[in-house]
C-alpha cells in the first residue's frame, strides 16, 4: 500500500497565487505594526489557502510485476558447426538456472534461424519480435546466445536494459573459404569466359599449410579438374561452356584439417550459354505464295544472321535477256558450299530443285556437313517429287524421306502423331485449338498440298496429313540433324486461313530443334532447383523410365519415381532440401542442379566474434562473454551502472508493478478547514486584545 498527497485547487492557480501573495503581505505587516498575535494570523492564512488547495490522500493497493530477461538464441546454419550446437545448449542452461536464482524475475527465450532469400542472421529482428509482448518497464536485460555474426545489427533497437553476447566458438578456431567475385550470367558458347576466385583463410590459421590449396572445377557434373592455387590472391579460371542453355559450374576446395567447416569451400556458378549469332543460309528456288513465310520468322528473330538467296529464273528459261542484267550480284556457290558452309548454324531448302547451279559435289559436301554436325531443313514443293527432286542427288544419303512421286491436291488438316505428342517440337502444338471432331484433331486451317514420301526407318513422324501420310519428319544423321517438312502450304496458317493455326511457333521451334537447343532435345534429363524444392524433369519419345537416383550434398542417394505428367514428359519433385548440388541419374543420362544460393551469407564468416555488436553492446553498458570460459553469473545491478564485468554480467531490475485499487478521500473536510482558520482569527484577536489590557 502506498500513499501520494493530490491537490485539486477549488480557484484557478493564479487566483490561488494572488491570494497567498495577498495574506503573506497582510501577516508582514501585522508583523511589521508589532501585533502579537501575527504567527496566528498567519496560521489562520495558510489553513484557508490549504482549504482553497482542496488537498486528497490517494491510497494505491499494488501488486509487484516480475523482471524480464530476454534470452535470443541463434539456431542458423554458422551456428550449427563444430562443438557450437552443444556450447549453445550449455550456455542457456547455465543462464536458465542464473535467472531461476534471481529473485521475481523471469526469462523469456526466443529462437531464430536462417532468415529467407539468403539474408543471413537477423539476429535484431528476432529480438524486435520478443520486445513486442515485453513492456519497456519489465525488461531487465537482453542476453544473445550466438556467434555474433549478425547481418542487421544496424536494425538493433532501443533497449532501457542492458545488452550482452555469449559468444560460441573456440579461440583456435580457423576456417577456409572459397569466394567468387566474379561471374558473368550469360557466355557466349564456344568461346572462353573468365571468372575472379579468392581462396581466403580466418582465423587462428596453423603455420604450416604453407599458403597453397587443392581447387577443382567441373561443369555439369562431369569429371572436375585440379589446380594448385595461392591463398589471399584473386584467381582467373578461363571456363568454355560445353551447351547451350543453364551451365553448372561447381568449384571445390579441397579440405583442411582443423578447419571449421568445407560448406564454404565450395560454390555454385550457374552461367547460360548462349549462341553469338546463329547463322542460316535460306535457298529458294521457284518463287511461290509462301516464299517470304521463312525469311520473315528468321528476320524477326534479332539473334539470327540471315543469308538469303532466291532463284527468281531456272536455267532452262530462255527469254534473251543477259543474266548480267537479271542478278544484282553472281551467286558465290563456291563461297558458301565449299569455303564457308561450316560456319552456317542452318540450310534451308525452301522449294529447290536441281537446275544444275549447285553441282554435286556441292551437294555432296552439305552431306557431309550434316554428318560433321550441321542441319538441314528441306521444305518440299510438288517438285521434291519429280526428276529434278533433292532426293535424286548425294542428298539422298541424309533425307528422312523418300518421294514416291505422288503429289495430294487435297484438302486436310495437319495432325500432330503419338509420336509427336511428346516430341517437344510440337508437343502441346495444339493447345487452345478446339477440335471439331476427335478424330479430326485441332481446328486448324486446311492446307492443300502434301507430297507423299516413304518414312526411313530411323525416322520421327511428328505430324501428319492426308489419311496420315507424314508430313513433318525430323531425323538425327552423325552428328547433324535434318527435317522434312513434306509441303509448302504452312503460309495458309500465316494468313489466317480457315482460322489458321501455330505456323510461326512451329517453324521456330523446327528452326530451334535443328541447331540443337537445350530445351528442345527429345531425349533429356533436367533438374531445376527453387529455394528447399528440386523438380525433376524428364523427356523422353519411349513409353516410360525408371526412377531417378538422387545424390545429396552428403553423399546419400535416394530413388524417387517419377509420375507422367504429360505425353512423353515425366516429373518429380523434393522438397524440403537442404542447400547444396544435387546429382540426379536416369541410367545413362544425369544433370546437376543447385539448391540455395551459390554463396550462403551464413558461411562468408564462420570466425564467431563480437566485433560486430560492440557498439550496440557498448551503448547498453553490455559485455561479451566467451561460452568457452564456462558458466556464466548472473547478478543485478543498479541502473547506470556497469553491468558487465570478469565472469559475470548484470541485469537491471527494474521494479514494475501493477495497481490492483485506488481510494481517494479529503485530507479534512471542508467544515474542519474553516473551524481551524476560525479559531486562529479569533484566537489571534482575543491574544492581541490580551495583550493590549496587560499593557
Amino acid at each position: 500500500m502506498t500513499h501520494e498527497i493530490l491537490y485539486a485547487p477549488l480557484v484557478p492557480l493564479p487566483l490561488l497565487i494572488a491570494l497567498a501573495v495577498l495574506m503573506a503581505v497582510a501577516v508582514a505587516v501585522a508583523l511589521w505594526r508589532g501585533l502579537s498575535g501575527w504567527w496566528l494570523r498567519g496560521f489562520a492564512a495558510l489553513a484557508v489557502l490549504a482549504a482553497l488547495a482542496n488537498p486528497s490522500l490517494q491510497s494505491e493497493d499494488r501488486d509487484p510485476l516480475s523482471d524480464i530477461v530476454v534470452a535470443v538464441v541463434d539456431r542458423s546454419a554458422s551456428q550449427r558447426i563444430a562443438d557450437r550446437p552443444a556450447q549453445t545448449a550449455a550456455a542457456l542452461t547455465s543462464l536458465e538456472a542464473e535467472v531461476a536464482q534471481l529473485a521475481n524475475t523471469d526469462l523469456r527465450v526466443v529462437e531464430m534461424g536462417d532468415a529467407p532469400d539468403n539474408a543471413g542472421s537477423l539476429g535484431m529482428a528476432a529480438l524486435s519480435g520478443a520486445l513486442a509482448d515485453v513492456p519497456r518497464s519489465r525488461l531487465a536485460g537482453v542476453v544473445f546466445l550466438s556467434d555474433g555474426q549478425l547481418h542487421d545489427v544496424d536494425a538493433a533497437p532501443d533497449l532501457p536494459a542492458p545488452l550482452h553476447l555469449l559468444l560460441s566458438g573456440q579461440p583456435d578456431d580457423w576456417d577456409r573459404r572459397l569466394i567468387v567475385t566474379n561471374a558473368p550470367a550469360y557466355a557466349i558458347l564456344g568461346e572462353p569466359v573468365t571468372l575472379t576466385l579468392r581462396i581466403e583463410d580466418q582465423g587462428a590459421v596453423p603455420a604450416d599449410l604453407g599458403g597453397r590449396a587443392q581447387l577443382s572445377y567441373s561443369v555439369d557434373g562431369e569429371e572436375p579438374r585440379q589446380i594448385t592455387v595461392p591463398v589471399g590472391r584473386d584467381l582467373e579460371v578461363p571456363v568454355t561452356l560445353p551447351h547451350g542453355g543453364m551451365n553448372v559450374i561447381q568449384f571445390t576446395v579441397a579440405s583442411a584439417e582443423g578447419e571449421l567447416t568445407d560448406r564454404n569451400n565450395a560454390a555454385v556458378v550457374r552461367i547460360n550459354g548462349v549462341r553469338d549469332r546463329l547463322r542460316v543460309l535460306l535457298v529458294s528456288g521457284e518463287p511461290h505464295a509462301g516464299e517470304r513465310t521463312w525469311r520473315n520468322l528468321l528476320k524477326s528473330d534479332s539473334s539470327v544472321d540471315l543469308v538469303h538467296f532466291t532463284i527468281l529464273r531456272p536455267p532452262e528459261k530462255q527469254d534473251g535477256v543477259p543474266v548480267t542484267e537479271l542478278s544484282l550480284i553472281a551467286f558465290p556457290t563456291r563461297e558458301l558450299f565449299l569455303e564457308k558452309i561450316d560456319e552456317f548454324d542452318l540450310i534451308i531448302f525452301d522449294r529447290y530443285k536441281r537446275r544444275g547451279i549447285l553441282p554435286g559435289i556441292y551437294l555432296d559436301n552439305i552431306r557431309q556437313y550434316v554428318e560433321g554436325g550441321g542441319a538441314v531443313l528441306v521444305a518440299a514443293g510438288p517438285d521434291y517429287a519429280s526428276a529434278a527432286s533433292l532426293y535424286r542427288s548425294p542428298l539422298s544419303a541424309v533425307l528422312p524421306g523418300e518421294p514416291t512421286a505422288q503429289v495430294l491436291e487435297t484438302g486436310y488438316r495437319p495432325t500432330i502423331t503419338d509420336l509427336g505428342r511428346k516430341h517437344p517440337v510440337t508437343a502441346g502444338l495444339d493447345e487452345g485449338y478446339a477440335a471439331d471432331r476427335a478424330d479430326e484433331g485441332p481446328d486448324w486451317g486446311r492446307w492443300f498440298r502434301l507430297v507423299d514420301v516413304a518414312p526411313t526407318p530411323e525416322t520421327e513422324v511428328v505430324m501428319a496429313g492426308t489419311d496420315g501420310r507424314p508430313l513433318l519428319l525430323l531425323d538425327r544423321v552423325g552428328e547433324g540433324r535434318v527435317a522434312l517438312l513434306a509441303s509448302d502450304h504452312a503460309w495458309l496458317w500465316n494468313r489466317g486461313f480457315e482460322g489458321g493455326g501455330p505456323q510461326l511457333e512451329l517453324l521456330r521451334r523446327l528452326a530451334h530443334w535443328m541447331m540443337k537447343e537445350p530445351e528442345l532435345e527429345e531425349e533429356a534429363l533436367i533438374a531445376e532447383g527453387d529455394g528447399d524444392r528440386l523438380t525433376i524433369t524428364r523427356r523422353t519419345l519411349g513409353d516410360g523410365v525408371e526412377g531417378f537416383t538422387v545424390t545429396a550434398p552428403d553423399g546419400t542417394e535416394t530413388t524417387v519415381a517419377p509420375t507422367e505428367v504429360a505425353p512423353g514428359r515425366f516429373e518429380a519433385v523434393l522438397e524440403g532440401l537442404d542447400v547444396g548440388l544435387y546429382r540426379i541419374a536416369d541410367g545413362d543420362r544425369t544433370t546437376v542442379a543447385a539448391l540455395g544460393p551459390s554463396a550462403p551469407r551464413e558461411f562468408e564468416q564462420t570466425i564467431a566474434s563480437g566485433a560486430a555488436m560492440d557498439e550496440v553492446i557498448a551503448a547498453t553498458g553490455g559485455g561479451v562473454r566467451a561460452m568457452s570460459e564456462g558458466a556464466v553469473d548472473v547478478r543485478p545491478v543498479r541502473e547506470g551502472r556497469p553491468a558487465a564485468g570478469r565472469g559475470w554480467i548484470g541485469i537491471t531490475p527494474r521494479g514494475a508493478y501493477e495497481t490492483a485499487s485506488v481510494s481517494v478521500m479529503p485530507l479534512l473536510p471542508g467544515w474542519i478547514w474553516l473551524i481551524l482558520a476560525a479559531g486562529l482569527t479569533v484566537g489571534a484577536w482575543l491574544w492581541e486584545g490580551r495583550k493590549r489590557h496587560a499593557a
